[in-house]
Formats: structure tokens, C-alpha cells, sequence
């Protein structure tokens, strides 16, 4: 009884931090920096800066820009190549490209520092991270971003091995209380890459590894912890694996169609921590992102938080189409058969709480970059958002039956 009690306990102090860790609130102070422009004359002094807003004249030329290239829509039979071979565009483009084009994405943890298990030495790592660094980088690393959704290698996991170390069964099951709720299945008795992790992240859309490896690296840190990600495009899974700082004992990489609702994961539904859902949604078809996110949604433990940054309406991206590549309204096809969607705040805040997730942030990170030889100015447009899996009612009965611990 005073074990069963004692179990509890632990649990609610547990589910405590882990609400309290999330409330990032919803307009941050200085997203990914703070570089602000005060004096119109020093426009060209910097390549990037921040929170800029748009006057009425700026946003209806944006406007005007759209109408003009999405009066002209690509042939329907067109259509249904780019949705049906998509991973064959995305496999040559990582071809050609190999794991050249993107910058790392260091500037993650600086953004997303939930990403990270709550521990002193991971903490100190983030906080370590150079701040000009990040600022650099966040002014070359948005130019174009990738986003997998098509099938290859199914069960491709099998091919994933190691488990974490430094925790046991007994510790792990304090660590996520519905274990054995979640393990119902074929992989109930059955050990699964990161079964015995602690906390357990999936980035879906991995690429090449620009957000794998900053993530992994700092991860050395935290041995109870395991990384997954996936791609559609087989050919980015294989950079990933073939990368010197990939390490199986800590990570998985699988080849996984996001809209194929039957293709399995290597791992049990509600397990995950974390989800990071970066410059992916926008490649996928409109129709098919609700089916995406509610199956996302799926995976997440209570409590669990998935991290979303992609493109917005009106970014310079998106006023750069030319006639004759809009396959749907504010969705794009590029010249190499790769495509992008545009979002809006409201679209976002829409599809995650339709996928029964909270809204713990939802922005628009707006920003001016320039080009100082050629002395001109483009709007970048981006929104973002973190949004937590609510607690499950038994858990937070448990919370109330212990008052005086919720409080202390």
C-alpha cells in the first residue's frame, strides 16, 4: 500500500515539472534573436533582422505578388506525378546535393530548448552554445528547407540497433508512468530500439542530418535518453547513417512515409517526449496534413510536446514562384518537382488542437534580410509553435488526490 502510494507520488511530482517545463508562453521575448532595426539609414548594415513589421502598403504588394503568380495553376495530371513520385524528388535532390545544401541547425536548442531531457549537464550545454553563432546561422539556414512524406524501405528499422544505457526497467517505468498502457501489442514483450531510453525524441524529416547531429552531439550528455528520426527519401536516411557522428546506440534512423497511416514505427504509440516537426508540413499536400498531425499526435506520451517551424504566408519564398508553378492555393511545385505550402497562424492553431494537442505557443517570426551588395530588401516569414499532449484524466486524479505535493 505505502509503495503503491510512494509510486504515485513520484509520478505527480513528475507530471508537475513536466507541465511547468512547457509553459514557454506564447510570444517570446527574442525568438532566435535580437538584432532589431531602430534607424531605417543602418538597413544595410546587417544581413538579417528581427521582429519586423510590415507597413499596409508592404503586405498588399505581398498580396498582389500572390494573386498574380496563382492565376495560373499547374495541369491536374501534373498534379498527381508530383504527389506520387514525390519521394523520387526528394531522393534526387539529396542525389545531387548529397549533405551540402542545409546548415546545421544549431540554432534548435537555442529555440526549442524542450528538445533536451531536464538535466544540469544538458542545460549547461545549451547555454554554452555561441549566441553569434546562432545568429549567423539563422541568417543562411532558412533559404530552403526539405520535407519527406512518400514510402521506401518499410521496415527499415530492423536495421537500427543499441539501446541506451544508465537506466534501469524500474527507473524507466517511474519515468512514463503509462508504460505499460502504451506497450499493449505486438511490441508489448518485444525490445524495441530505445525501449529502455528515458526520454525519447522523433524528428520527423530528417534530411541529411542538420538537426540529427546538433541534437545528438549534445546528447552524449544524457545516456538515458534515445534520438529517432525518419525521412521518406531513403537516400537522406543513408547520409544519416553513413555520417562519422552517427551513433546507434543512441539513435535510430528509418526510412517512414508520414502519410501512410499503415506503415508502422519501430517503436509503440504514446512513448515520445519530444516531436520536432521542422520545414516538413509544407511539402505535403494540404489535404493529407490533418491525417499527418493526428497520427503525430498518436505517438506522443502525456504531457509529451511537439515542435513545429515552417514557412509563412507571404515569405519571400513564396513571392518568388513564377507563373505556372501553383498546384492549389498557396501551395507551390519548384522547378526540381519538390513543393512547399504557406501557412498562416490561424491554419496552424487550427490543426493542432483538431488533433487534440494544446497550444502552448503560436507565432509569426517576421524578419527582414538583406542583400547589401545588391542593396535590396526581402521579408521572411515563419511561424512556429509548441503544442503539449494534454495529461490523461487518470493522471491528473492522481495529482489531485496528493494537494499538499502538488504545492510544495
Amino acid at each position: 500500500m505505502m509503495n503503491g502510494i510512494w509510486r504515485n507520488s513520484v509520478s505527480c511530482l513528475r507530471i508537475r515539472k513536466v507541465s511547468h517545463r512547457y509553459q514557454s508562453g506564447y510570444h517570446p521575448v527574442a525568438p532566435l534573436g535580437s538584432r532589431i532595426l531602430t534607424d531605417p539609414a543602418k538597413v544595410f548594415e546587417h544581413n538579417m533582422w528581427d521582429h519586423m513589421q510590415w507597413s499596409r502598403e508592404e503586405e498588399a504588394a505581398a498580396r498582389k505578388k500572390v494573386e498574380e503568380n496563382s492565376a495560373v495553376r499547374v495541369l491536374p495530371e501534373e498534379q498527381v506525378k508530383y504527389e506520387s513520385e514525390a519521394n523520387k524528388y526528394w531522393d534526387t535532390f539529396y542525389k545531387i546535393h548529397k549533405n551540402k545544401f542545409f546548415k546545421d541547425r544549431n540554432w534548435l536548442l537555442r529555440e526549442f530548448p524542450e528538445i533536451l531531457p531536464v538535466d544540469q549537464k544538458t542545460e549547461k550545454k545549451a547555454k554554452e552554445l555561441s549566441w553569434d553563432h546562432v545568429k549567423t546561422d539563422a541568417a543562411n539556414c532558412f533559404s530552403r528547407k526539405h520535407c519527406p512524406t512518400m514510402p521506401e524501405e518499410k521496415n527499415d528499422y530492423k536495421k537500427c540497433s543499441g539501446l541506451s544505457d544508465g537506466q534501469s526497467k524500474e527507473e524507466s517505468d517511474f519515468s512514463n508512468p503509462d508504460t505499460e498502457e502504451h506497450r499493449k501489442g505486438p511490441l508489448q514483450t518485444e525490445l524495441f530500439p530505445g525501449s529502455n531510453a528515458a526520454f525519447r525524441i522523433l524528428e520527423v524529416g530528417c534530411g541529411a542530418g542538420n538537426s540529427v547531429f546538433p541534437i545528438l552531439n549534445t546528447l552524449q550528455n544524457a545516456p538515458e535518453s534515445f534520438l529517432y528520426c525518419c525521412d521518406f527519401a531513403s537516400r537522406a536516411v543513408e547520409l544519416v547513417k553513413s555520417n562519422p557522428s552517427y551513433r546507434a546506440a543512441q539513435c535510430c534512423a528509418f526510412v517512414h512515409d508520414v502519410c501512410d497511416d499503415r506503415s508502422a514505427y519501430p517503436f509503440p504509440d504514446g512513448i515520445l517526449d519530444v516531436i520536432l516537426l521542422v520545414f516538413v508540413l509544407s511539402s505535403i499536400h494540404p489535404d493529407r496534413m490533418q491525417g499527418v498531425v493526428n497520427q503525430l499526435s498518436k505517438l506522443l506520451k502525456p504531457g509529451g510536446m511537439l515542435f513545429f517551424r515552417d514557412y509563412g504566408r507571404y515569405d519571400k519564398t513564396q513571392l518568388r514562384f513564377k507563373r505556372g508553378h501553383c498546384l492549389s492555393e498557396n501551395f507551390y511545385v519548384r522547378g526540381d518537382g519538390t513543393r512547399a505550402y504557406f501557412f498562416t497562424k490561424g491554419e496552424v492553431h487550427s490543426m493542432f488542437c483538431k488533433a487534440g494537442l494544446d497550444e502552448k505557443q503560436n507565432l509569426v517570426d517576421r524578419r527582414l534580410q538583406v542583400n547589401r551588395k545588391k542593396q535590396v530588401k526581402m521579408h521572411r516569414v515563419w511561424v512556429q509553435g509548441k503544442f503539449q499532449k494534454p495529461l490523461h484524466l487518470s493522471q491528473k486524479s492522481s495529482r489531485l488526490a496528493f494537494p499538499l505535493l502538488s504545492h510544495s
